[in-house]
């Protein structure tokens, strides 16, 4: 077992040391929560296309198995996704699909199931493909599925930095409060930043912060940075039900607004401490991460 482990970090590493080294680092991002319903698709959607229009650019990886609706809130239907792309019947560019404003995102479906059954051939495969990302975006977003699933896991811990969604709701916040727990208590230091969503306004949002925040340094020694609040506003529903991105649909809205200003936070972080480049940064520092992971 310990060879077979070898052998795929060797073939790993044989794959991604052929990319340029002069080439600009992709970050990976997780975008995750402890529970459904609390608007993590959308918040990801919108986060991604503000996150644009900074200059940078951005691809989705919808990566909720059960539940990939990144297309549907963009009114799109893919013709292709993941899944073609490991069955080496499309390549990585053609899964890319374009969406509002150039956005542009890869729908799953069934692919990221896939990944765990895959041989050692596919593995080789995948991270050749992926790879080629690297330098093709500034960002690579993992919109993933709720609650901390192995496929959800996979994707926290490979990522350069997760974003947890929560809402006011006691359950909403017990249930990210219980990821970053479980995350924390397997011994990897994951770079957490908190989103609330839906909140009746900024003390309600700084409340629900102020609480999970002081929790996680209490019992888990950890600071959880607090990237801002995105008000509850019926204008994203409005949104929704016109498939159209509420940051375009309703540009001037109190939600377009919030998120505008995470982005805007988010963006300070980014230039203020840029993280350097080490083995286990950008896209080769995920893939190796992620074929660890689907190998144990």
């Amino acid at each position: 077992m310990n060879d077979q482990a070898q052998e795929l970090r060797q073939m790993v590493n044989n794959v991604i040391a052929s990319q340029d080294p002069n080439r600009k680092q992709t970050k990976v991002i997780t975008v995750t929560s402890g529970k459904g319903g609390v608007g993590k698709s959308n918040f990801t959607l919108n986060f991604a296309l503000i996150l644009q229009s900074y200059g940078y650019k951005v691809l989705i990886f919808d990566a909720d198995i059960g539940f990939a609706n990144i297309d549907v809130l963009m009114g799109m239907t893919p013709q292709y996704n993941l899944h073609h792309m490991l069955k080496r019947e499309k390549t990585i560019w053609e899964i890319i699909n374009v969406g509002h404003n150039n956005l542009q995102f890869i729908g799953g479906g069934s692919g990221f199931q896939d990944l765990i059954r895959l041989s050692e051939s596919e593995v080789e495969y995948f991270v050749s493909q992926v790879n080629q990302l690297n330098g093709h975006v500034d960002f690579i977003i993992f919109d993933t599925g709720a609650g901390l699933s192995k496929e959800t896991l996979r994707f926290i811990i490979a990522a350069n930095e997760t974003i947890v969604l929560t809402t006011p709701e006691p359950t909403s916040v017990m249930d990210a409060y219980s990821i970053i727990k479980m995350v924390r208590a397997m011994n990897y230091k994951i770079k957490f930043q908190l989103v609330v969503n839906r909140v009746a306004d900024a003390k309600e949002g700084k409340q629900t912060a102020d609480k999970i925040s002081m929790v996680c340094q209490r019992f888990l020694n950890i600071e959880l940075p607090v990237l801002g609040y995105v008000p509850d506003d019926l204008n994203v529903t409005k949104a929704v039900k016109k498939q159209v991105p509420f940051s375009l649909a309703f540009p001037n809205s109190e939600a377009t607004r919030g998120v505008s200003s995470i982005v805007q936070r988010f963006v300070a972080g980014q230039t203020a401490s840029p993280e350097p480049e080490t083995e286990n940064s950008g896209i080769k520092g995920f893939l190796g991460k992620m074929m660890k992971l689907l190998k144990q």
